[in-house]
C-alpha cells in the first residue's frame, strides 16, 4: 500500500508562486497515476491537474489557464506541483493521490484514486 506524504504549503502573497511536494512510500509507485485535487471550506473537492507513470502525458483543470504544472521524479517517488501567478481563489487544501491502475483521463474524480495523502493547506492573502 502507498503512502503519500504532501508538503510545501503556506501563505503566499497573490501573484507569487509555490512548489509543492508529493513524496511517496511502499508499492510501486513507478507505475501510478498521480493526481492533484484541492478542498476550499464549503466546497467539493475539485481535479487540479494529473501524471501518468511515464511523465509523458498530464491533464489540468481548464480553470487553471496554464499556471500551474505538474511532475514527477520516480527516481525520488515524488511528484510536484508549481503553482505559478497564484490568486486567492487557489486558497484551499491541496492533496495529491494516486491511482494504482495507472490510467489517465482528462478529468478524473476523486473516486477514481485509490489513495491519498492528508493534505497541504495553500493559503493566498495579502
Amino acid at each position: 500500500q502507498v503512502q503519500l506524504v504532501e508538503s510545501g504549503g503556506g501563505l503566499v502573497q497573490p501573484g507569487n508562486s509555490l512548489r509543492l511536494s508529493c513524496a511517496a512510500s511502499g508499492g510501486t509507485f513507478t507505475y501510478y497515476t498521480i493526481g492533484w485535487f484541492r478542498q476550499a471550506p464549503g466546497k467539493e473537492r475539485e481535479f487540479v491537474a494529473s501524471i501518468d507513470w511515464s511523465a509523458d502525458n498530464t491533464y489540468y483543470a481548464d480553470f487553471l489557464k496554464g499556471r500551474f504544472i505538474i511532475s514527477r521524479d520516480n527516481a525520488k517517488n515524488t511528484v510536484y506541483l508549481q503553482m505559478n501567478s497564484l490568486k486567492a481563489e487557489d486558497t484551499a487544501v491541496y492533496y495529491c493521490a494516486a491511482d494504482r491502475t495507472g490510467m489517465l483521463v482528462p478529468t478524473p474524480a476523486p473516486w477514481n484514486f485509490d489513495y491519498w495523502g492528508q493534505g497541504t493547506q495553500v493559503t493566498v492573502s495579502s
